[in-house]
């Protein structure tokens, strides 16, 4: 190796403009776009709220299901994020009432779970929740399933 090979290997690069590792594009929020996440996992809700509020989304956050009830009607979310296993009132129980309000019917909810049974998914369907994700998840599965439901 010459000179001018060795050199190659240790000169300093040129910084380069970021750029976008993603394959697929994400949409970009309209001002306001909520996501309610009801989940009794303070990790869950942290790391989530902090995925949505990086690419442009209010995120709200609830550690129980009736903390969650109360969010949505207060806030109206464009969507929510349901966990299934919650003190107290579970997720389908959660999800139900949400149908049967009139002022949060239309609220889509995708359940999260770390249950993949056909049980819980089949729960999903009967409780009219918009869509069904496994835990745990990755940031591009989050946003898919959110861009799914809302747009």
């Amino acid at each position: 190796m010459g000179f001018s090979g060795f050199y190659r290997l240790f000169r300093r690069r040129r910084p380069t403009a970021n750029k976008d590792r993603r394959v697929n594009r994400r949409v970009i929020p309209s001002e306001g776009t909520t996501v309610l996440i009801v989940d009794d996992s303070r990790t869950v809700r942290r790391v989530m709220g902090l995925m949505l509020r990086q690419s442009g989304y209010r995120a709200l956050e609830a550690a129980d299901g009736a903390q969650g009830i109360a969010l949505a009607r207060r806030h109206k979310p464009n969507l929510i994020f349901m966990d299934v296993m919650m003190p107290d009132m579970d997720g389908f129980q959660v999800t139900r009432k949400l149908q049967m309000d009139v002022q949060t019917q239309d609220i889509p909810v995708i359940i999260i779970s770390s249950k993949r049974q056909a049980t819980v998914q089949n729960w999903v369907e009967k409780t009219g929740a918009k869509g069904f994700m496994a835990k745990p998840f990755e940031r591009g599965e989050l946003f898919r399933r959110l861009e799914r439901a809302i747009y």
